[in-house]
């Protein structure tokens, strides 16, 4: 089969390779139909997540067709539509029973790689460095999908390829983070980034009760895309001379209730801070460009819960004392999926959410290394990139 493969340091390129084979009896065989690019992907392209092995096929958002079943898959056939969460599940060990499905103790062979970094290691996720499970990924014709019948959701009828694909990682991320706000009627939410992710947490913030969302970015076609599908209130950061003095005028003297931070490790800013960062992290004395994640913790309001989903390593230069005079709550994690899935479905179903709309380049897999050039360097307004092998 064919497959977009890692092939060196900063390199990528289709190849041919060994179509995935079933390894253990609940494993499922998945024909991709779509999948697509994710920011989360550019950080091991750039060298700041180690791991990676020449002629790993990468990708980790994906749907397609069932074409084969292990002997003790039981509620998955072959022919059956399924969208896949990106990070594994078991569905039996103590995490995937309390709902924290990318915690899973079991989908992830190579434990002992995370655990002298995170004391415990995560689930397994597909296309993602050797430290997360060493998983073959989505951007190729097939994909071997361990514990079928828990990883594996079949999409109803009325959901298209294109709107059920971004419910394996986009959607239910952004919907976590919106989650985790715990938001009440009334409440101001802050998002910083308007890629996909930034995008579905501000939409389904919306969803959620939030009266007002406000979209913090500085690109123009993102912002206003964030405009016209949940009116956001946007703020092209590069106007202004101060983040937080900016929503405190917006909020009437209190800051955001919650604050989603939607961009990680590289991200981009303006002034001192950003070249300090940027200098550190080019010299590899820290991971992180973490402007946006200081950001949201000084502008929220005391009291208030800052949700963290971009991907990030080490920080320098964390306001801790920030977070502790202020009250506030810090909720994180990689997004459990299938816990949203069935609640995602609904939204579609209703008419409250066509997640399509991020698709700004469609594409046949042998042009996914241009497609990932032209997502990475954000040319020709790409949001994401979506290709089909």
């Amino acid at each position: 089969m064919r497959a977009l493969c890692w092939n060196g340091v900063n390199e990528l390129a289709v190849e041919t390779v060994d179509d995935p084979r079933l390894v253990n009896p609940h494993d499922v065989i998945v024909q991709v139909r779509l999948t697509t690019t994710c920011g989360s992907d550019l950080h091991f392209l750039d060298g700041y997540l180690p791991g990676m092995r020449e002629g790993d096929v990468i990708g980790h958002e994906f749907m397609g067709e069932v074409v084969e079943v292990g002997p003790e898959v039981t509620a998955r056939q072959s022919g059956d539509r399924v969208v896949v969460p990106s990070f594994i599940g078991c569905g039996s060990c103590w995490y995937c029973d309390h709902d924290l499905w990318s915690s899973c103790d079991t989908t992830n062979p190579n434990a002992h790689l995370q655990q002298p970094v995170l004391g415990y290691p995560t689930g397994g996720i597909y296309g993602y460095t050797h430290p997360f499970g060493g998983y073959q990924g989505s951007h190729a014709h097939y994909i071997r999908v361990p514990f079928g019948d828990v990883n594996c959701f079949p999409i109803p009828d009325d959901i298209t390829d294109e709107q059920a694909l971004f419910l394996s990682d986009a959607v239910p991320t952004g919907l976590m983070g919106a989650d985790f706000c715990d938001i009440s009627p009334g409440d101001t939410i802050a998002v910083w980034g308007s890629g996909a992710v930034g995008l579905m947490a501000g939409h389904t913030a919306r969803l959620l009760g939030a009266e007002r969302v406000i979209v913090i970015d500085r690109f123009q076609e993102r912002l206003a895309l964030a405009r016209k599908q949940f009116e956001a209130e946007t703020i092209d950061y590069t106007t202004v001379d101060s983040i937080q003095e900016t929503l405190r005028e917006m909020t009437g003297g209190r800051g955001p209730d919650a604050c989603i931070e939607a961009v990680g490790m590289e991200a981009h800013g303006t002034g001192l801070q950003q070249l300090y960062d940027r200098t550190k992290q080019l010299l590899r004395l820290e991971t992180d460009r973490a402007t946006p994640l200081r950001q949201a913790i000084l502008a929220c309001r005391k009291g208030g819960t800052v949700a963290v989903l971009g991907v990030y390593g080490l920080t320098d230069k964390f306001p801790m004392g920030v977070v502790t005079n202020k009250g506030l709550t810090i909720r994180t994690a990689q997004q459990h999926g299938q816990r949203y899935v069935p609640r995602m479905f609904d939204y579609i179903q209703q008419g409250d959410l066509d997640p399509s709309y991020l698709i700004t380049h469609d594409m046949p897999l042998e042009d996914a290394v241009h497609g990932y050039d032209i997502f990475k360097n954000k040319q020709d307004g790409c949001i994401r990139a979506v290709f089909r092998p």
